[in-house]
């Protein structure tokens, strides 16, 4: 049989496959504009338009104003609080999602569905219920508040419980991402480096890290936009304490209730620009990850 033989169910088969695809895409002109105009009407009237408000809203009354409003000393603050909180929060994520998705997706043992619960329970809790649940823990009036209270530790109104409640909201992010790549990828390799000698850190720094590095980066992102935008969770557990427990938009809410119209809208610009930077990295990595993936696919 000869090479041009042998190649052409496969030319046929290509060929049959893009016609099935082009007649299943094939509608009416009006379905096409019908759906295009529905989605484009949806995200320009409830994605675009607030967008586009808040920095109208933001700069209204000048740069001067906008200027002054982000160096006030509690702007400041809540902008470093910010940053701390999910400088702090991220690396945490980070090594426990790893460490959640390696045991769920490398390992069999009893309890593996109770994990793989647990791991999406922030998901189904209120951030609300989760800050109240570390009031309840660690409050003044809470299981281990007499013991934190005899040896003067603050969780609860300070940096520690807004750390714990961001990390709380934000732990399912990085896990889930990469366990269903880890699971997709198997085992093969890294028993295959075990066999040849490989110790644990070797197998996951030569192995499974390469494997998983763009889910590993895009889940971070998702972490770090979460953790810098989260309110309900922070709310409970900040206590609002102006100019020490406040983040971006908790400053955001005093602002605006106390008719600062033009400084609420002003922190708030800067967090809708830290949303836009990590789209535009998110979308940086998806597009290097397709085409990392599409040069490893053989041809």
């Amino acid at each position: 049989m000869t090479a041009a033989a042998a190649t052409t169910p496969l030319a046929h088969s290509a060929s049959a496959r893009r016609l099935e695809a082009s007649l299943a895409t094939r509608d009416p002109g009006w379905v096409k504009a019908v759906v295009l105009t529905v989605g484009l009407g949806f995200f320009a009237v409830f994605l675009l338009m607030p967008l586009i408000a808040v920095f109208l809203e933001a700069f209204r009354k000048g740069w001067q104003t906008y200027l002054a409003a982000l160096v006030e000393p509690d702007a400041l603050s809540a902008i470093r609080l910010t940053l701390l909180t999910a400088a702090i929060a991220v690396p945490l994520n980070l090594v426990f999602g790893v460490a959640a998705a390696w045991a769920v997706a490398k390992f069999d043992f009893r309890g593996k569905q109770l994990l793989i619960s647990l791991i999406d329970l922030p998901f189904s809790v209120s951030p609300v219920v989760a800050g109240l649940i570390y009031v309840l823990v660690f409050g003044a009036q809470g299981w281990l508040g007499p013991w934190l209270s005899d040896h003067d530790i603050r969780i609860v109104f300070a940096v520690p419980g807004i750390v714990l409640a961001t990390v709380f909201v934000t732990f399912p992010f990085i896990a889930r991402e990469l366990i269903p790549l880890m699971q997709a990828q198997g085992r093969d390799e890294e028993e295959a480096a075990v066999t040849l000698g490989a110790s644990g850190w070797q197998t996951f720094r030569r192995v499974t890290l390469p494997n998983i590095k763009w889910a590993l980066l895009y889940g971070v992102i998702l972490c770090n936009a979460r953790a810098m935008g989260e309110f309900g969770a922070v709310s409970v557990v900040s206590g609002h304490i102006r100019g020490e427990t406040n983040t971006m938009p908790l400053h955001v809410e005093i602002l605006y209730n106390e008719y600062q119209f033009a400084a609420a809208f002003a922190v708030a610009s800067l967090l809708a620009l830290l949303a836009l930077v990590t789209l535009a990295v998110k979308t940086f990595i998806e597009r290097r990850a397709k085409r990392a993936g599409a040069e490893e696919t053989p041809t």
